[in-house]
């Protein structure tokens, strides 16, 4: 009788017992790839929250000083102001309203009601060389026409 040896499912040179130097090192590359990605991503999102805060203190701050103006800052065509608050620095202009098309509206308004317009311009700047930034805000506030100067 002729011994027969069982199978066992092993093969003598089987290299499934673990991970080569080069799987590994292929990993570990595709991992640090993507997560560079990942903090390139979240940098930028931190980046543009910053920028988003800047510019919500800067429209606070262009409120504030726009509702100031005929309450406690005078309504006075030609009158100029500066400030800063915080980090911030302000510049404030008014002007008779001489709006292109609608400047002959504007006087006849006057004419007609007793009220003048005037253009009320800020001017917000915050930062530094190179990176300095400004926004500018404009409205138009009314005016008697007996209250305003030179009328």
């Amino acid at each position: 009788m002729i011994a027969r040896r069982r199978p066992t499912g092993k093969h003598p040179h089987n290299r499934s017992a673990g991970f080569s130097l080069l799987e590994v090192l292929l990993a570990f590359v595709v991992f640090a790839l993507s997560f560079a990605v990942v903090l390139e991503i979240l940098s930028g999102s931190i980046r543009s929250t910053a920028r988003a805060k800047e510019y919500t203190e800067v429209a606070l701050i262009a409120q504030s000083v726009m509702d100031q103006v005929g309450l406690d800052i005078p309504l006075e065509a030609g009158s100029q102001l500066s400030g800063e608050t915080g980090v911030y620095r302000w510049d404030r202009q008014m002007q008779p309203d001489m709006g292109g098309e609608e400047s002959s509206n504007s006087i006849e308004l006057a004419e007609l009601t007793g009220i003048e317009l005037l253009e009320v311009e800020l001017s917000i700047s915050w930062g530094s060389y190179p990176r300095e930034r400004n926004n500018r805000f404009s409205t138009v506030k009314a005016v008697l026409a007996e209250q305003a100067p030179g009328s």
